[in-house]
């Protein structure tokens, strides 16, 4: 059985692969969404990431449908205290920043809808710098206190404000992250790494990053000449053209032939051997899909296959 992770300085264990769950509700319906999360949970995982915002950018969408869904399949299969459950807070179209009194309803909404009494991870999924994080501390300590949160994380927030967020957190005895969601891929290192992965790595948070597959072109299937009927064709396609994104795939081909395994498994066991990452986060919207992600878990990439795809993946820079 594949082992756990600990999720930075929590008491929480997870999978080595978050299901994300963007697609629930968007482009997968419900019966699509029960089978790929029934899927993940047989094969394993325990780790499911949403956000009270999913899928508000759909048409006919408000925002929350993802959440609803994940409440009903807790609801049918009776397995909640079997799951470490994330989502996120600040950018439902109806609670919209991180204002003390917006995240104080918008985790009664999200619980609804969850069906649940808690939630085991709960991010801040934009930084709102309009509010002092001395006050979006003490609303999310507030929540832990109260039971309805166990542990606090943030997502697309600067260093500083990571920083701040958590030198509050240690000098005033209140919850403080345990973890941070990142942008972070193999064709998008420079919106993790440097300062940002060094805050988290001192703080000793676990990162879960987003994207991990960077929409879907990690997983190989965009090539030249080639049409991917997906709703996130046109962000993939863009990484063909640069001499970066032909360089990860060339890298990303050779050793998944020679470990005979998938090239979004590769992708994801690069990104989930790099320093305080926990458990990339990755989407399915078919059950066909799944195997490709959960397989991460026991690929091992050698030092040799880390340093192939590290240096393909460096950021080109200009000589002068």
């Amino acid at each position: 059985m594949t082992s756990l992770r600990k999720l930075g300085s929590s008491s929480l264990q997870v999978f080595p692969l978050s299901l994300g769950g963007n697609v629930f509700g968007w482009t997968a319906d419900e019966a699509q969404s029960f089978a790929v999360l029934d899927a993940y949970a047989a094969a394993g995982g325990n780790f499911i990431d949403t956000a009270d915002s999913y899928s508000s950018w759909a048409p006919g969408n408000e925002g929350g449908e993802s959440e609803t869904l994940i409440g009903k399949w807790f609801a049918a299969r009776g397995n909640r205290s079997d799951i470490v459950l994330a989502t996120k807070v600040g950018s439902h179209p109806s609670y919209k920043g991180l204002s003390p009194a917006t995240v104080k309803a918008a985790v009664e909404e999200s619980l609804r809808r969850l069906g649940t009494d808690h939630i085991d991870l709960y991010y801040t999924h934009f930084d709102d710098e309009t509010v002092p994080v001395e006050e979006i501390i003490t609303a999310l300590d507030q929540l832990v206190k109260d039971g309805k949160v166990r542990e606090i994380a943030a997502s697309n927030i600067a260093p500083e404000r990571l920083r701040a967020s958590l030198d509050f957190s240690e000098r005033e005895g209140l919850a403080r992250y345990v973890a941070l969601q990142p942008h972070y891929n193999l064709v998008s290192r420079d919106t993790y790494e440097g300062e940002l992965q060094d805050t988290a790595a001192d703080a000793g948070l676990a990162a879960v990053p987003y994207s991990a597959l960077a929409s879907g072109f990690l997983t190989g299937k965009y090539r030249p000449g080639t049409t991917v009927d997906s709703a996130r064709a046109g962000m993939a396609g863009r990484h063909l053209e640069s001499e970066r994104g032909q360089k990860v795939l060339a890298a990303l081909d050779k050793v998944a032939q020679e470990r005979n395994a998938e090239i979004a498994t590769v992708a994801l066991a690069w990104l989930a051997a790099q320093s305080t990452v926990a458990a990339p986060i990755a989407s399915a919207r078919t059950v066909e899909q799944l195997p490709a992600l959960v397989a991460v878990a026991d690929l091992r990439l050698t030092d040799q296959e880390l340093t192939e795809l590290t240096e393909a993946s460096a950021q080109n820079r200009s000589t002068t």
